[in-house]
């Protein structure tokens, strides 16, 4: 038996529901988890999908590959055919061409039994009391009812919402309902957790919160899928990415290696004073301001140092000067400015 990170799950006895129904770890799983698996069906396989509405092509003849057991964010601006292509993985709506996989199969109900999925928007039951809702929601996913409440419970308590259990879901905070949705995604064990805009309306607290649960079921062997516009957490968790525009997809990879393509050419300085020395045309290329610290773009083939020694000469108090590979922030930008 797979020994799971600890404090993955709320409750020792707490396992993972597998596609096959069982309550443990398959032997394939616990090999790739701990890196002995020769090879495994992609959690995801998408090719040459295409949904169209009316006269708009949501998502054209989108290719994707996701892993078992990766993090993986799903990115580009709004409209770019990231929700529609979630629902098409989830089955809510089907592709006009091209096919999806779910762990090696094709799309049916027995694979969205493997798959918990956070919407955007919120999809409870207003009127319903927090733990009704969620008892109803386990059961739709094959739990009974004493064991969805008690796994509800469970979570309820971890995410320091239990007091609310007896409470209708509209008395709720944005932020309490967004944990209870949450919940409902993760309450049957799934092996496949697609998250869309997970952090929406919570505070940096709560937010910290469900990034750790996160990557607890993540260490444990789920496959994750984020769709975020927040590029601070996906560059800091997610392993591999896809970023698409207009439907269709324009950058897919390991992140670290699609940093590496775009090489150390980005300077975060940390600065007081006099801030004329980021106005040299012929070395900087972009400038992205926060405040007293700011990450330069360098034009192909500047001399980082050249920007120092103006900074000097000028007066300026560097107190951080460092050659960093470009954030993933400006590689979206840059991606879809490209396009436009």
């Amino acid at each position: 038996m797979l020994e799971r990170p600890h404090g993955v799950c709320p409750r020792k006895d707490f396992k993972f529901r597998l596609l096959n129904g069982e309550h443990e770890y398959s032997a394939s799983v616990a090999k790739f988890v701990t890196g002995e698996a020769d090879e495994l069906p992609d959690a995801v396989t998408a090719e040459a999908v295409s949904k169209r509405f009316s006269s708009t092509m949501a998502v054209n003849r989108l290719g994707l590959r996701i892993r078992q057991g990766a993090l993986f964010g799903l990115l580009g601006p709004n409209g770019a055919g990231k929700t529609t292509t979630l629902r098409m993985i989830m089955r809510m709506i089907l592709p006009d061409e091209g096919s999806l996989r779910v762990f090696g199969e094709p799309l049916s109900s027995r694979a969205q039994d493997a798959i918990g999925y956070l919407p955007e928007e919120r999809g409870l039951y207003p009127r319903m009391k927090v733990l009704d809702v969620l008892a109803f929601l386990g059961g739709l996913k094959g739990l009974n009812g004493s064991e969805a409440r008690r796994d509800a419970m469970a979570w309820l308590e971890r995410l320091e919402i239990n007091d609310w259990a007896d409470k209708k879901v509209v008395d709720l905070s944005k932020g309490m309902q967004q944990k209870v949705q949450f919940i409902a995604a993760i309450l049957h064990h799934p092996r496949l957790l697609i998250l869309d805009e997970p952090f929406a309306g919570l505070d940096p607290l709560n937010a910290a919160l469900i990034k750790d649960i996160m990557l607890e079921l993540h260490g444990a062997g789920v496959t994750v899928i984020l769709s975020s516009h927040r590029m601070e957490q996906v560059e800091m968790m997610c392993d591999s990415i896809c970023l698409i525009d207009r439907g269709r997809k324009v950058l897919d990879g390991v992140l670290a290696e699609i940093k590496r393509q775009y090489g150390k050419n980005t300077v975060r300085v940390e600065f007081s004073g006099n801030a004329d020395f980021l106005d040299q045309p012929s070395v900087v290329e972009h400038v992205n301001r926060f405040g007293a610290t700011v990450e330069v773009k360098l034009r192909p083939g500047a001399d980082a140092q050249e920007l120092l020694r103006r900074a000097v000469t000028n007066g300026t108090s560097i107190r951080r000067f460092e050659l960093i590979e470009p954030p993933l922030n400006d590689i979206f930008i840059e991606k879809v400015s490209e396009r436009a």
